[in-house]
């Protein structure tokens, strides 16, 4: 019999296309995922769905997926066979039974992302993942101006051109340097496309001294492209936890690729 199960996924992004499966021959998350599945399934393949689309370029250290799966094994067997078919850039862990029709993106209570940005002098390991700034990055003013981002708003301001519904609730936003790094931790029902990456693109300018927190308050009244749209590199982008249940307030639309 068909069972469902869930599990955490943890990737390097670098060399994907995102998570999401697209056409052929293009590489992503979901693609090795379902790879590997359907061969401890006598090569029937079967869809793995994530609680979070991540864009190109972008990890997950959190990702939660939802797959059903026909063969004997048990949820604590799933676990090392899987892995043992994946890609040094994918692990899985945590496999659970979940209920019939479970589905991550819905499941998940809220999402948390952390950018981070590397304000130190050059260096090709750390910055693989993480964006690379020279100039001193103003860590106090970011956060201050971080503070005017949380709450329910429209956040058209941070989104894509398509977004239909652009009302999300931002549950905090945390600006915390240690040595060199600089992080830039976001917590949200749910986001809008590229919005975690504008978010930090808009941070690092305040943090450059090159916009305040007013502009920022300007940009959500306005709804106009905060800062012409500037996006932040992907490669500091990660999402770093799902947590599943229950949403305590209104469900917004599904969670948009970061």
């Amino acid at each position: 019999m068909p069972r469902r199960f869930r599990a955490t996924v943890e990737y390097d992004g670098t060399d994907f296309a995102g998570f999401q499966v697209q056409r052929p021959g293009i590489r992503t998350v979901q693609g090795e995922l379902e790879t590997a599945l359907a061969s401890l399934s006598d090569g029937v393949r079967q869809a793995v769905d994530g609680a979070g689309r991540t864009d190109a370029g972008v990890h997950a250290l959190g990702q939660v997926i939802g797959f059903t799966y026909t063969g004997r094994l048990t949820a604590e067997e799933l676990g090392p066979a899987l892995n043992g078919r994946l890609p040094p850039d994918v692990a899985i862990r945590e496999v659970r039974t979940a209920p019939p029709g479970f589905h991550p993106r819905r499941a998940a209570r809220y999402r948390e992302y952390r950018y981070t940005v590397w304000n130190g002098p050059r260096s090709p390991l750390r910055e693989r993942n993480a964006f690379g700034v020279r100039a001193p990055l103003d860590v106090v003013a970011m956060a201050r101006a971080g503070q005017a981002l949380e709450g329910r708003h429209d956040f058209s301001a941070f989104g894509a051109t398509k977004d239909r519904q652009p009302v999300r609730t931002v549950h905090s936003v945390r600006v915390r340097k240690q040595g060199s790094f600089v992080t830039i931790d976001v917590r949200a029902n749910a986001f809008l496309r590229g919005m975690v990456r504008r978010i930090a693109a808009v941070l690092i300018e305040v943090g450059r001294g090159k916009m305040n927190e007013q502009e920022i308050r300007e940009a959500l009244a306005t709804r106009k492209p905060a800062r012409n749209g500037a996006t932040a590199p992907a490669k500091g982008l990660c999402l770093r936890r799902v947590v599943l249940g229950r949403r305590p307030e209104a469900t917004d639309d599904e969670d948009g690729d970061n």
